[in-house]
């Protein structure tokens, strides 16, 4: 492989990266002129992915682009025993269905994003399913591990001081992700920030059965659309890369303001350039940060759609939100003549909201409206008149109609 450009070593060294465990080692390895085999786990907990996922997938296009080889590990094994990464209490396990199920609609989304044609698929069932990691094993390699190393990582000891619990299975997961590298003999593998106890375990498995230790290559945590924990599903503060047009560009105008800059560096291939401009703009107040946010938006539906389906997005948005106009196309929610059902029921029926009592919280917060009316005592629907518009929050709509 040729002598990375000064461009290029920003591009895959500095932009969007933490940590990388060892840089100097991974350059000579890069230069040696041999593909290397890049791995990246993703355990397919649900349907679909989102912008936080695309951080990391992106970083691996680019090494892509260079010639080097992505090993895409599907976790089908340690998805049923839950990752706790980042969250307070253990995530439920899941069955070997549900995980395929889930898988097969991540492997689809994968592929918006990097080269097929240079990733190899591997799922870990053969060496975890087929006997060829038995329970020998599990106690050879959970010898080499003390508690109080696995204690050290960070989720763990924040649960563990606020006395939140931590099944025994969690400790297995670091062993299983560190096998994984083993099995397919990473040169270097990609995480993000909370993922590097993990990675490093992987080194450590390697190097006690000869082989050479992966390098780990960590890239920032992507903020959600709360401005305060990482993007997940499970916490509804995602951008999913499925969304439609409208409704990817609209979460992105939700983000808070200081988040704008963190997702156009890691997000999209604006240049640093440009990226540097809008930061001291925004800075010194010569640029709105609506302007640079809209940008980013039209961006991202560009990437994942299309220049024209960005355009229209952003008229959407314009016309819907700037302008407090009706969409012009809404779902329909249908109900009987003399309903008594209440509002409440009927928002959370319609997916407005996740549960009945955020249904009525919204209510309470002055966030429901009827006509362009702000409501929020929870009424009958039988007194909601035939062809209302109810709109939830900023952007989520739904019109009644009375069955006759």
């Amino acid at each position: 492989m040729k002598r990375l450009s000064e461009s290029e070593f920003k591009r895959l060294f500095r932009r969007g990266v933490s940590q990388i465990i060892n840089e100097d080692e991974l350059l000579r390895m890069m230069q040696s002129g041999r593909p290397l085999r890049l791995k990246q786990g993703f355990d397919p907990s649900f349907t679909d992915i989102h912008m936080g996922h695309v951080v990391g997938l992106r970083k691996l296009r680019q090494f892509q682009q260079l010639g080097h080889q992505v090993v895409l590990i599907v976790g089908d094994w340690t998805a049923r025993i839950g990752d706790p990464t980042g969250r307070s209490a253990t995530r439920p396990m899941l069955t070997g269905d549900q995980v395929k199920a889930n898988a097969q609609t991540y492997m689809e989304q994968f592929f918006k994003i990097v080269d097929k044609d240079r990733t190899e698929v591997r799922w870990q069932s053969p060496w975890f399913e087929k006997g060829i990691f038995g329970l020998e094993d599990v106690i050879r390699l959970s010898s080499k591990f003390t508690v109080a190393q696995f204690l050290a990582r960070e989720d763990f000891a924040r649960r563990y001081s606020e006395g939140h619990p931590i099944a025994i299975t969690e400790f297995l997961y670091p062993l299983m992700q560190g096998y994984d590298s083993v099995m397919i003999e990473s040169d270097v593998e990609f995480g993000g920030t909370d993922q590097v106890f993990n990675c490093m375990v992987g080194r450590q498995l390697q190097e006690m059965v000869g082989q050479k230790p992966q390098q780990v290559f960590l890239m920032p945590l992507l903020v959600g659309t709360d401005g305060v924990q990482k993007m997940s599903k499970s916490l509804g503060n995602y951008i999913g890369v499925t969304d439609p047009p409208a409704e990817m560009y609209g979460k992105t105008m939700s983000i808070n303001d200081s988040m704008i800059i963190p997702y156009l560096e890691l997000l999209t291939d604006v240049p640093d350039e440009e990226i540097e401009h809008f930061s001291t703009g925004m800075a010194d107040g010569r640029l709105n940060p609506m302007t640079v946010k809209k940008r980013l938006a039209h961006e991202l539906v560009k990437d994942f759609w299309s220049d024209k389906d960005a355009g229209e997005a952003a008229d959407e948005f314009a016309r819907t939100v700037q302008q407090k106009e009706v969409p012009d196309e809404i779902p329909v929610l249908k109900i009987a003549g003399g309903s008594t059902a209440l509002l409440s029921a009927e928002i959370s029926r319609a997916g407005l909201a996740k549960s009945r009592s955020e249904a009525r919280r919204l209510l309470e917060q002055n966030a429901v409206e009827i006509n362009g009316k702000t409501v929020n005592e929870d009424l009958e629907m039988g007194k909601i008149d035939d062809g209302s518009v109810i709109k939830v929050g900023k952007r989520r709509y739904i019109k009644v109609i009375r069955e006759k």
